[in-house]
């Protein structure tokens, strides 16, 4: 391995021991607020990490920042348009927004979840996750109806 392959996966390291931290931390109930800053860091130690992205994006979406949160999905989807996290984030961030073209995206969230039924699994579990953590989210109701039809 040569040092410049050691630095590279030693910053890959970095950044996922970073990241999981910041998950870790989510899933033991910090405040939204004080985890976005750390997905902001994750992103722009690591920009092309689909994952810190779509993190990223739902934080601001519970943190009620849906410009922001647009800015972000959309990265996340060009990075990873397979990823149904990414394009659900999307999806809630449009209708926030009141950006046209959520349809396009729930569809292909639907197709994800018949082919990948653990995705559409975690997907279920996210979307209670954000009802629980920000109740009455109406745009967050109308895509759990959409892709539940």
């Amino acid at each position: 391995m040569t040092t410049t392959e050691a630095a590279s996966t030693e910053a890959a390291s970095q950044d996922t021991s970073l990241f999981e931290q910041a998950i870790g931390r989510y899933n033991a109930g910090a405040p939204v607020h004080e985890l976005i800053g750390d997905f902001i860091a994750i992103t722009e130690q690591a920009p092309r990490q689909s994952a810190g992205w779509t993190c990223l994006a739902w934080l601001q979406l519970l943190n009620n920042e849906p410009i922001a949160a647009l800015r972000s999905a959309k990265v996340a989807v060009r990075l990873n348009p397979q990823d149904p996290q990414a394009r659900v984030n999307l999806s809630l961030a449009m209708l926030e927004t009141g950006t046209k073209g959520v349809r396009e995206h729930i569809e292909i969230v639907q197709r994800v979840m018949v082919m990948a039924p653990e995705l559409a699994q975690e997907l279920q579990e996210s979307i209670e996750d954000g009802l629980a953590r920000k109740p009455g989210w109406d745009a967050m109701e109308k895509v759990k109806a959409w892709l539940n039809s």
